[in-house]
């Protein structure tokens, strides 16, 4: 399997519209992170669906090491430098 591109090493802070479809980059390839812009196509990846329950800001994973994706667990901090 391949490893997903470190795109950030923070997560992002977005502001997320309830019911909204989001599509959260895999590859860690897009240059519209931390959503999908097509990046990831002849790769193993494939983005993430996402429909909030509720509006307000989430912290979208950057890193893309999280175990709850696609929201940020924290995994960020145990990346080697």
């Amino acid at each position: 399997m391949t490893t997903p591109t470190v795109a950030a090493r923070t997560p992002f802070a977005i502001d997320v519209e309830a019911g909204r479809t989001y599509w959260w980059c895999t590859c860690g390839r897009s240059a519209k992170q931390p959503f999908c812009d097509g990046s990831h196509k002849g790769s193993e990846f494939a983005p993430l669906q996402y429909q909030p329950q509720s509006a307000g800001k989430l912290w979208f994973c950057g890193c893309k090491a999280t175990a709850n994706p696609p929201l940020c667990d924290g995994s960020h901090k145990k990346l080697a430098p």
